[in-house]
């Protein structure tokens, strides 16, 4: 969209409810230190689109965090092999992070650690480079992918007892943390069922939430020998049978115990798609600093949104510390999504409307100040 054309209606909107939010008085205690935007970045043509989207969408809307899904989509020079089919020079990534910081927005890279290491019938490029670090080397990705199936096939993992994986894994992360100027790094680690597998040499018997705890210890211990923090998903840490939330948003083979091994200062963004499940004070409660993060479905976002408020004016200094704020994410491609947020394309044919909710996350934050 060219910038020189006046903005969206919806753009417009939620530069109004800005301004209003800035003249209106807030209650003590109603901001959200965190208000975040979660999406893949953009491909090298689409750049200059998405720093005009973060100009005049997410800054005016209060945004002051973007984590951006890299992954494999960035020229690293430490292992080439491991770059994705178009990915982002360095010379692109300044752009982001000049427009980040133009705006006051703080931009943290992420790359999926551990789990989501291929997607349906295709691996991903670290298994792809180094099959030997397959958890699950035995498990055949289908040509035709189904769920749900004989292999409990979702995604595979890498196995982290392997030997070599870290030197592979932290050379990227070192790179992706360094070229973004970054002082956090969101590792994934959300949805992770492979690990500890009877046929694996390695990890064979072991307690899947000892596995999942030392993975992320280690990752966080890498991250603060460069003065970074460690962000991941939250549902590996939740019980999925307690809670009754199921095999997805939780955990259903064994590692929520991990919740009590893992180090304090690891950021939780807690995800819940179809309810406004209120599980962040339980992180809180553990001592973690956690945002709830929505998708798709707009009443979830804006209860989301409430409820952090809420809990903050009601909650004692140290809780209210912890239950940082909220994140909108994006789970499609970043120039798609743009597309159907500018109009270009109608909205997604399956359930939910992430469009629609996007706008209504955006236009509930810039009614609160921080």
């Amino acid at each position: 969209m060219d910038r020189r054309i006046i903005l969206t209606v919806a753009g417009c909107a939620i530069v109004a409810a800005a301004l209003t939010a800035a003249v209106e008085p807030q209650a003590t205690g109603r901001g959200l230190p965190i208000r975040g935007f979660c999406i893949a970045a953009p491909e090298p043509a689409g750049v200059g689109a998405f720093v005009d989207f973060i100009d005049d969408v997410l800054a005016p809307a209060g945004i002051n965090t973007l984590v951006l899904r890299v992954d494999h989509g960035f020229e690293y020079r430490s292992h080439p092999e491991l770059r994705g089919d178009n990915p982002l020079s360095r010379s692109d990534v300044k752009k982001l992070v000049r427009a980040c910081r133009k705006n006051g927005i703080r931009v943290i890279p992420q790359i999926n650690l551990l789990g989501h290491q291929s997607w349906e019938g295709t691996l991903g490029r670290l298994l792809e480079a180094h099959p030997e670090f397959d958890e699950t080397p035995w498990v055949v990705l289908p040509e035709k992918y189904q769920w749900p199936n004989p292999d409990g096939l979702y995604c595979k993992s890498y196995c982290p007892l392997h030997p070599d994986v870290h030197e592979v894994v932290f050379a990227l992360v070192d790179e992706i943390v360094e070229v973004f100027e970054a002082d956090a790094f969101h590792a994934g680690m959300d949805e992770v069922f492979y690990l500890a597998e009877e046929r694996c040499p390695r990890c064979s018997g072991a307690d899947p939430a000892e596995i999942f705890a030392a993975e992320v210890t280690r990752v966080r211990d890498h991250l603060a020998r460069r003065g970074a923090r460690l962000w991941i998903w939250g549902d590996r840490l939740l019980d999925g049978r307690t809670t009754g939330l199921g095999m997805w948003e939780a955990s259903m083979n064994n590692t929520h115990r991990a919740v009590d091994l893992i180090p304090r200062d690891v950021v939780i963004c807690d995800w819940h798609y179809e309810r406004p499940d209120p599980t962040a004070v339980a992180f809180a409660m553990k001592g973690f600093e956690v945002l709830s993060c929505s998708w798709n479905q707009t009443e979830v976002a804006v209860a989301q949104i409430r409820n952090i408020r809420r809990l903050r004016l009601e909650s004692t200094p140290e809780m209210r510390a912890r239950l940082a704020g909220v994140m909108q994410t994006v789970w499609s491609d970043n120039a798609d999504f743009l597309d159907r947020f500018h109009g270009r394309q109608p909205p997604e044919p399956d359930g939910g409307d992430p469009i629609a909710c996007t706008r209504a996350f955006l236009a509930e934050i810039a009614t609160t100040t921080d």
